[in-house]
């Protein structure tokens, strides 16, 4: 009996159900190597892998890049590329993948999981399935009741039933929560029906369920100004809300007071992540197509004209060039793009330098940043005139407009511009996994779940009470988040 309590070591496991764990898509590149320095098993190959693999850990972590989401559709030129890129290391390989996906989805740290998305005014925080919202509380875009004007710290948002919420996205005046189930949330203004409720045109002060969703599961949500798209677990795309330059995508300028599909990417392919501009939107297909449509102004959708697209177009400037693109975020008024490679691509309007290629011109399509080809980046965020790109290691490289500190450079000088990427020295201790940034505020999550936040706060949109603004990065801390009623202010008037 004694025998059969026993607690078996990793060590003392059959080799084949060691690398049936290391393979089973749960552990990190981090979790992986900490294994392989710990446990004495790897010492000989045991029949388990081929001999140009160096090790166990190596060999599962080829296996886990060869059945990653975003590595599997790759081309087998894309494979290579990234592969070489790596130095032939399987394991940075999966690093860069998994943080690719985290930096965009849910970052994965030991005081949970956690995603942060900045709007005008405001900040919601995703932490352990719940959700958290600061600054300010217009149209209910942070999903307390009508009487809340201001929320000074984080605090916490009500839904009308227990529900584990997976992503958010409250990029302007509404905000849209993807649960668990695949159900969507959405709570703010709704005076264009953005948040898919067609019984009311009133601002909608806590999360309501979109009922036309109901059945068709979604795994992400993208908010634009007075429109929101949707995606589905299918990989199909739904939109609905304001549609006066055709950013809805369905061929016309009608609005849309409850989601509809669109008809056009049935035939496409599954697309795997959306972005929404003001007035326009990305969307990624599985095979690395880039789509745009909406409002073509200062030329954010990289067709090299400022025409309204009506419909999804496909940007021609990747595929004549080969370019597998894996994430887009879509900024005010210019966009970037990241690569299977890790490379950074942007268009849009130059005005501060917020494409980083040292000038203010504007580009008209896609343009490689040719001074970030040394490293491979793992994320791109972009929105007012400034640009944030996160590479592996976690530094985060900044450029673009200055103002109210939300580009983290204290050292401001005579320039209100930096016109190419420039690290961020003050987060360079930190590991940053993920970064966003809103209207003229910062917030960026590390590896360890620690919050760092910068730029404007007359409206507590960084989450402190006591700070008009932050020229250089401050913590967050968490505890604020266990606060209630004390971080709320009501107006009363």
């Amino acid at each position: 009996m004694a025998d059969r309590n026993r607690l078996a070591l990793f060590d003392d496991l059959p080799s084949h159900l060691i690398l049936e764990i290391l393979s089973c898509g749960r552990l990190s590149v981090t979790d992986l190597v900490y294994v392989e320095l710990t446990s004495k098993v790897f010492g000989g190959s045991h029949g388990l892998y081929p001999h140009k693999f160096r090790s166990l850990v190596e060999f599962a972590a080829f296996q886990l890049c060869r059945s990653h989401p975003l590595y599997a559709p790759m081309s087998l030129k894309s494979k290579k590329e990234i592969f070489d890129r790596c130095d032939g290391n399987w394991k940075r390989l999966l690093r860069f993948l998994q943080s690719v996906e985290q930096s965009s989805d849910m970052v994965v740290t030991p005081a949970g999981n956690m995603q942060v998305t900045t709007g005008r005014y405001h900040t919601l925080l995703l932490h352990e399935s719940s959700v958290y919202s600061c600054g300010s509380c217009l149209s209910g875009v942070l999903g307390h009741s009508a009487e809340i004007t201001q929320c000074v710290a984080f605090t916490p948002i009500s839904f009308p039933y227990p529900a584990h919420v997976l992503q958010v996205s409250a990029s302007h005046n509404h905000a849209a929560f993807v649960m668990q189930s695949g159900e969507v949330f959405t709570c703010g203004d709704n005076s264009s029906y953005c948040c898919g409720h067609r019984d009311t045109a009133r601002p909608i002060f806590k999360p309501r369920l979109v009922e036309a969703l109901k059945d068709v599961p979604c795994k992400q949500v993208a908010s634009g100004l007075s429109f929101t798209v949707f995606l589905t677990r299918q990989g199909q795309v739904y939109s609905c809300g304001s549609n006066t330059y055709s950013q809805l995508g369905h061929g016309d300028t009608l609005e849309r007071p409850t989601p509809k599909v669109l008809e056009q990417f049935k035939s496409m392919g599954p697309i795997v992540q959306v972005a929404a501009g003001p007035s326009y939107v990305l969307a990624v297909a599985e095979s690395g197509t880039v789509y745009s449509f909406g409002s073509g102004q200062n030329f954010c959708l990289g067709h090299g004209e400022q025409h309204n697209e009506f419909q999804p177009r496909q940007i021609l400037s990747f595929r004549r060039r080969g370019i597998h693109v894996v994430r887009v975020s879509a900024g005010d008024e210019h966009a970037v793009a990241l690569d299977s490679n890790g490379l950074v691509y942007t268009w849009g309007k130059g005005y501060c330098g917020a494409l980083g290629h040292g000038d203010e011109i504007d580009k008209t399509t896609p343009e490689l940043i040719d001074t970030l080809k040394s490293h491979i980046a793992v994320q791109v965020c972009a929105r007012k005139r400034k640009t944030f790109v996160l590479i592996e290691h976690g530094f985060v490289y900044g450029f673009g407009w200055m103002g109210f500190g939300s580009l983290g450079f204290p050292d401001r000088g005579a320039s209100d511009k930096v016109l190419r990427p420039r690290v961020l020295e003050c987060l360079r201790s930190h590991r940053i996994s993920q970064i966003s940034t809103g209207l003229y505020h910062t917030i960026a999550i590390t590896a360890t779940g620690r919050m760092f936040g910068f730029g404007d706060n007359e409206r507590a949109q960084l989450g402190h009470d006591m700070l008009r603004g932050c020229l250089e990065p401050t913590e967050i801390f968490i505890q604020q988040m266990e606060e209630d009623d004390t971080g709320m202010l009501m107006d009363m008037a």
